[in-house]
């Protein structure tokens, strides 16, 4: 069933809060008239120790979250000195496959240009083996010197002929070697030129390699230091949940000395049995819901502990009877090993979207998919699932959506 006037909401909260408060302002009036009396002093000196605990535990826990912001802080400044030495890896590489590429160019010349330089050499050694054959021949012949040639000749013009013959020899052999031994010096000096660029092209190639290999031992040093700090931060995490769970087995502690405290109170201040209850008596309210439980608000709707309490706790002797706060169908009946938290937990469907949910139960009164009347016996309170005292966790859902409950009750 939904609100019957969205316009009531902030008066059903007000008028939740001060029938929660009740029991406190009259324990406060008790102790103000009644200063020696000793009826709430033992609850008192507990409730005071716990709430030193819980002090010194948030203090802690600020520490804490003050440590694992700073790890995140170092953790990203870190990354994002990691990431720049990628990104100058990343050119390190380019240049050196670039360099590779010219070095491999540059072989390829060289040893092309070896391979011109010995057929040269190849061939200023046949010219100079041309050479020698041809005065090997002229002297078999018997020809030792241009003189005796010239003057054996019969007449004038044989004697011209002759000459004129063995200056063409000697020059033809003198520039066909010059040539040859020009082209194997320029092939000589062009082999020294490669090898000069291979060499340049070698040590650029040795020093981005090595600029490579430096920049890859400060990125493995920065990555060494951020896992250190990943792993400190988790332990200050692993810490900071291990206090936040006490905070929580404190408050729970806590709420439940308060409890104990009001029940005194209430016990001693209305004795009547016409005396009002911790909390309202189980009539429907503006909204048609009753109060699941006889016994003591303890922890109200909203954030608690870094999250959402997404309901509303009641503190009540193990075993009370816990009460259907309107009529509607079981949807939801989960053990205490499935629900997750919550303990042994029921959620009851009321129809227009409105749903309510009761958690950490000892024992279950109803099944799924059952329909329920409005005070019908569902549950016995407990302390099942993630609980440190007997109570009632109480969800109102809109739509699915938790919402605070004392706007309902």
């Amino acid at each position: 069933m939904l609100p019957k006037k969205k316009t009531d909401h902030s008066f059903h909260v007000a008028a939740a809060w001060f029938r929660m408060l009740l029991p406190s302002i009259t324990l406060a009036v008790i102790l103000w008239i009644a200063p020696g009396t000793s009826l709430a002093a033992p609850a008192e000196q507990r409730l005071e120790a716990t709430q030193q605990k819980i002090d010194s535990a948030k203090n802690r826990e600020g520490v804490l979250t003050k440590d694992i912001e700073a790890f995140g802080n170092q953790i990203s400044a870190l990354e994002g000195e990691v990431t720049d030495l990628r990104d100058q890896e990343t050119a390190a590489e380019v240049r050196l496959a670039a360099e590779q590429d010219r070095l491999e160019l540059a072989i390829v010349q060289l040893d092309r240009a070896v391979t011109r330089l010995r057929r040269e050499r190849e061939r200023l050694g046949r010219a100079l083996a041309d050479l020698r054959n041809r005065l090997v021949s002229m002297y078999m012949s018997g020809t030792t010197d241009e003189a005796s040639l010239v003057f054996s000749s019969s007449d004038f013009g044989e004697m011209v002929a002759v000459r004129d013959y063995l200056e063409f020899i000697q020059t033809q052999s003198e520039d066909l070697a010059k040539r040859v031994r020009t082209i194997r010096n320029r092939a000589r000096n062009n082999v020294e030129s490669r090898r000069e660029s291979k060499a340049t092209i070698e040590a650029a190639r040795d020093a981005i390699s090595a600029e490579q290999a430096r920049l890859e031992l400060a990125r493995q040093s920065l990555e060494s230091r951020e896992n250190d700090l990943v792993s400190n931060r988790a332990d200050r995490k692993r810490l900071l949940d291990g206090v936040q769970n006490k905070i929580a087995e404190h408050e729970e502690i806590a709420g439940g000395i308060r409890a104990e405290i009001e029940r005194s109170v209430a016990s001693a201040s209305a004795p009547t049995a016409t005396s009002p209850s911790l909390t309202p008596s189980p009539a429907p309210s503006s909204s048609g819901l009753i109060w699941p439980v006889e016994g003591t608000f303890t922890s109200p709707f909203g954030s608690r502990w870094g999250s959402t309490h997404e309901g509303i706790d009641i503190s009540a002797a193990e075993g009370t009877p816990i009460r259907a706060a309107d009529s509607g169908t079981v949807i939801l009946l989960q053990s205490e090993a499935s629900s997750g938290g919550y303990g042994n937990y029921t959620c009851i469907d009321h129809g227009g979207g409105l749903s309510t949910c009761y958690a950490h139960q000892s024992a279950f009164n109803t099944t799924d998919g059952a329909a329920v009347d409005q005070g019908q016996v569902i549950g016995y309170v407990g302390n099942t699932g993630h609980s440190f005292g007997a109570h009632l966790h109480f969800e109102v859902r809109i739509n699915g959506v938790a919402t605070d409950p004392l706007g309902y009750l």
